[in-house]
């Protein structure tokens, strides 16, 4: 889980456009974050098995 304060603080607008970084919307979290989803690898991964996201199959071969 991110730290409260950090999800806070990249809530504001930066100083520069630059240093704005990705956040998991599920749990905050920084790094591990899947553009394409909006997610972190491991919200990704838990929602996925659920069958929650739609579209997202285990794969097998």
């Amino acid at each position: 889980m991110a730290k409260t304060c950090m999800i806070e603080k990249s809530k504001r607008p930066p100083k520069f456009g630059v240093r704005a970084h990705n956040r998991c919307k599920v749990c905050g979290r920084p790094r591990g974050y899947l553009r394409q989803f909006g997610m972190c690898r491991i919200c990704f991964r838990t929602l996925s098995l659920r069958g929650q996201i739609p579209g997202v199959t285990k794969s097998s071969w």
